[in-house]
Protein backbone atom coordinates (compact mmCIF):
# COMPACT_ATOMS: atom_id res chain seq x y z
CA UNK A 1 0.00 0.00 0.00
CA UNK A 2 1.81 3.29 -1.05
CA UNK A 3 1.36 6.55 1.04
CA UNK A 4 1.47 10.00 -0.25
CA UNK A 5 4.29 11.15 1.64
CA UNK A 6 3.85 14.16 -1.46
CA UNK A 7 0.82 15.11 0.42
CA UNK A 8 1.30 18.19 2.75
CA UNK A 9 -0.33 17.75 6.71
CA UNK A 10 -2.97 19.66 7.74
CA UNK A 11 -2.17 22.55 9.77
CA UNK A 12 -3.92 22.92 13.13
CA UNK A 13 -6.27 25.71 11.80
CA UNK A 14 -6.98 23.52 8.85
CA UNK A 15 -7.86 20.82 11.31
CA UNK A 16 -10.27 22.95 13.01
CA UNK A 17 -12.09 23.77 9.64
CA UNK A 18 -12.05 20.04 8.85
CA UNK A 19 -13.84 19.37 12.54
CA UNK A 20 -16.30 22.15 12.43
CA UNK A 21 -17.38 21.49 8.81
CA UNK A 22 -17.57 17.17 9.61
CA UNK A 23 -19.84 18.15 12.37
CA UNK A 24 -21.85 20.21 10.01
CA UNK A 25 -23.22 17.50 7.87
CA UNK A 26 -23.03 14.83 10.26
CA UNK A 27 -26.89 14.63 10.63
CA UNK A 28 -26.89 13.72 6.92
CA UNK A 29 -24.28 11.30 7.11
CA UNK A 30 -26.39 9.64 9.75
CA UNK A 31 -29.54 10.32 7.86
CA UNK A 32 -28.14 8.37 4.88
CA UNK A 33 -27.47 5.29 7.03
CA UNK A 34 -30.49 5.18 8.39
CA UNK A 35 -32.24 5.37 5.44
CA UNK A 36 -29.94 3.50 3.55
CA UNK A 37 -29.55 6.88 0.59
CA UNK A 38 -26.25 5.44 0.00
CA UNK A 39 -25.05 1.72 0.00
CA UNK A 40 -22.11 0.88 2.17
CA UNK A 41 -19.98 -0.23 -0.66
CA UNK A 42 -20.44 3.34 -2.46
CA UNK A 43 -19.84 4.95 1.22
CA UNK A 44 -16.80 2.95 1.66
CA UNK A 45 -15.54 4.01 -2.26
CA UNK A 46 -16.08 7.24 -0.97
CA UNK A 47 -14.03 7.06 2.33
CA UNK A 48 -11.01 5.14 0.29
CA UNK A 49 -11.04 8.00 -2.52
CA UNK A 50 -10.85 10.71 0.05
CA UNK A 51 -7.90 8.32 2.47
CA UNK A 52 -5.51 7.96 -1.10
CA UNK A 53 -5.92 11.52 -1.19
CA UNK A 54 -4.59 11.95 2.33
CA UNK A 55 -2.55 9.76 2.85
CA UNK A 56 -3.47 8.24 5.88
CA UNK A 57 -2.31 4.72 6.60
CA UNK A 58 -4.58 4.00 9.57
CA UNK A 59 -7.89 4.95 7.69
CA UNK A 60 -6.18 2.99 5.00
CA UNK A 61 -6.62 -0.08 6.83
CA UNK A 62 -9.83 0.22 8.55
CA UNK A 63 -11.63 1.17 5.54
CA UNK A 64 -10.19 -1.34 3.77
CA UNK A 65 -11.53 -4.14 5.79
CA UNK A 66 -14.90 -2.45 5.97
CA UNK A 67 -14.49 -2.30 2.16
CA UNK A 68 -13.88 -5.56 2.02
CA UNK A 69 -16.77 -6.13 4.75
CA UNK A 70 -19.21 -4.44 2.08
CA UNK A 71 -18.14 -6.94 -0.74
CA UNK A 72 -15.92 -4.91 -2.51
CA UNK A 73 -12.97 -7.40 -4.25
CA UNK A 74 -9.66 -7.09 -3.18
CA UNK A 75 -8.75 -5.64 -6.78
CA UNK A 76 -10.91 -2.90 -6.24
CA UNK A 77 -9.79 -1.76 -3.02
CA UNK A 78 -6.07 -1.74 -4.30
CA UNK A 79 -6.99 0.40 -7.58
CA UNK A 80 -9.51 2.61 -5.07
CA UNK A 81 -6.18 3.25 -2.68
CA UNK A 82 -3.78 3.70 -6.19
CA UNK A 83 -6.01 6.62 -7.39
CA UNK A 84 -7.59 4.49 -9.71
CA UNK A 85 -11.56 4.72 -10.47
CA UNK A 86 -11.65 2.33 -13.69
CA UNK A 87 -14.12 -0.41 -11.14
CA UNK A 88 -15.88 2.69 -9.97
CA UNK A 89 -19.90 1.51 -10.80
CA UNK A 90 -21.04 4.55 -13.52
CA UNK A 91 -23.37 5.83 -10.81
CA UNK A 92 -20.75 6.13 -8.29
CA UNK A 93 -18.31 7.72 -10.90
CA UNK A 94 -19.09 11.62 -9.88
CA UNK A 95 -19.44 10.96 -6.73
CA UNK A 96 -15.85 9.64 -6.32
CA UNK A 97 -14.62 11.91 -8.34
CA UNK A 98 -16.29 14.98 -6.34
CA UNK A 99 -14.40 13.21 -3.13
CA UNK A 100 -11.06 13.57 -4.38
CA UNK A 101 -11.43 16.78 -5.70
CA UNK A 102 -12.39 18.06 -2.20
CA UNK A 103 -9.71 16.00 -0.75
CA UNK A 104 -7.27 17.93 -3.30
CA UNK A 105 -8.71 21.47 -2.50
CA UNK A 106 -7.98 20.55 1.11
CA UNK A 107 -12.04 21.04 2.21
CA UNK A 108 -12.47 23.83 -0.74
CA UNK A 109 -13.91 21.95 -4.28
CA UNK A 110 -14.95 24.68 -7.03
CA UNK A 111 -18.06 26.13 -6.77
CA UNK A 112 -19.05 24.23 -10.08
CA UNK A 113 -17.91 21.22 -9.35
CA UNK A 114 -20.66 21.26 -6.07
CA UNK A 115 -23.17 22.36 -8.46
CA UNK A 116 -22.46 19.39 -10.62
CA UNK A 117 -23.02 17.46 -7.67
CA UNK A 118 -26.39 18.52 -6.92
CA UNK A 119 -27.42 18.06 -10.58
CA UNK A 120 -26.24 14.48 -11.03
CA UNK A 121 -27.82 13.38 -7.54
CA UNK A 122 -29.75 16.05 -6.06
CA UNK A 123 -29.32 18.39 -3.31
CA UNK A 124 -30.18 15.73 -0.38
CA UNK A 125 -27.69 12.79 -1.85
CA UNK A 126 -25.45 15.66 -2.02
CA UNK A 127 -25.28 16.49 0.97
CA UNK A 128 -24.84 13.43 1.98
CA UNK A 129 -22.03 12.54 -0.25
CA UNK A 130 -20.84 15.80 1.10
CA UNK A 131 -21.41 14.36 4.50
CA UNK A 132 -19.67 10.47 4.08
CA UNK A 133 -16.51 12.89 2.54
CA UNK A 134 -16.52 15.02 5.70
CA UNK A 135 -16.19 12.29 7.94
CA UNK A 136 -14.17 10.84 6.73
CA UNK A 137 -11.93 13.73 6.48
CA UNK A 138 -11.87 13.88 10.06
CA UNK A 139 -10.52 10.23 10.16
CA UNK A 140 -7.69 11.48 8.39
CA UNK A 141 -6.68 14.79 9.64
CA UNK A 142 -6.39 12.83 12.79
CA UNK A 143 -5.34 9.29 11.61
CA UNK A 144 -2.39 10.93 10.25
CA UNK A 145 -0.66 12.43 13.27
CA UNK A 146 -1.94 9.29 15.41
CA UNK A 147 -0.77 6.97 12.60
CA UNK A 148 2.60 8.72 12.55
CA UNK A 149 3.07 9.09 16.05
CA UNK A 150 2.42 4.94 16.22
CA UNK A 151 4.66 4.36 12.57
CA UNK A 152 8.09 5.81 15.06
CA UNK A 153 7.41 2.71 17.71
CA UNK A 154 7.66 0.88 14.50
CA UNK A 155 10.68 2.31 13.23
CA UNK A 156 8.17 3.35 10.33
CA UNK A 157 8.37 7.39 10.16
CA UNK A 158 5.62 9.16 8.42
CA UNK A 159 8.59 11.45 6.00
CA UNK A 160 5.97 14.49 6.51
CA UNK A 161 5.83 14.59 10.03
CA UNK A 162 7.60 15.56 13.24
CA UNK A 163 6.96 13.90 16.95
CA UNK A 164 5.78 18.08 17.52
CA UNK A 165 3.24 18.11 15.28
CA UNK A 166 1.91 14.77 15.89
CA UNK A 167 1.66 15.85 19.82
CA UNK A 168 0.12 19.23 18.91
CA UNK A 169 -2.96 17.53 16.74
CA UNK A 170 -3.39 14.62 19.37
CA UNK A 171 -3.58 17.79 22.49
CA UNK A 172 -5.24 20.71 20.88
CA UNK A 173 -7.10 18.16 18.60
CA UNK A 174 -9.24 16.89 21.19
CA UNK A 175 -9.53 20.77 22.88
CA UNK A 176 -11.05 21.74 19.76
CA UNK A 177 -13.64 19.07 19.70
CA UNK A 178 -16.38 21.02 22.04
CA UNK A 179 -15.59 24.56 20.49
CA UNK A 180 -16.18 23.13 16.97
CA UNK A 181 -19.23 21.27 18.21
CA UNK A 182 -20.43 24.58 19.85
CA UNK A 183 -19.91 27.07 16.11
CA UNK A 184 -21.82 23.78 14.87
CA UNK A 185 -24.65 24.39 16.80
CA UNK A 186 -24.21 28.70 16.67
CA UNK A 187 -24.07 28.35 12.74
CA UNK A 188 -26.78 25.86 12.83
CA UNK A 189 -28.74 28.31 14.59
CA UNK A 190 -27.86 31.11 12.16
CA UNK A 191 -28.70 28.63 9.25
CA UNK A 192 -25.39 29.34 7.61
CA UNK A 193 -24.56 26.99 4.30
CA UNK A 194 -23.07 23.81 4.46
CA UNK A 195 -20.57 24.66 1.91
Amino acid sequence: MKINYERKLYTIAELYKILYQGLRTMNYMRRAKKNNDLQFDFIERIMLAVTEVNGCIMCSYAHAKMALEAGMSNEEIQKMLCGITADIPTAELPAILFAQHYAESRGNPSDKSWSRLTEVYGTLKAYEILAAIRAIMIGNAYGIAWGSFLGRFKKKPDKRSSLFYEISVMILGTAMIPVAFLHTLIAGFFKKPFI
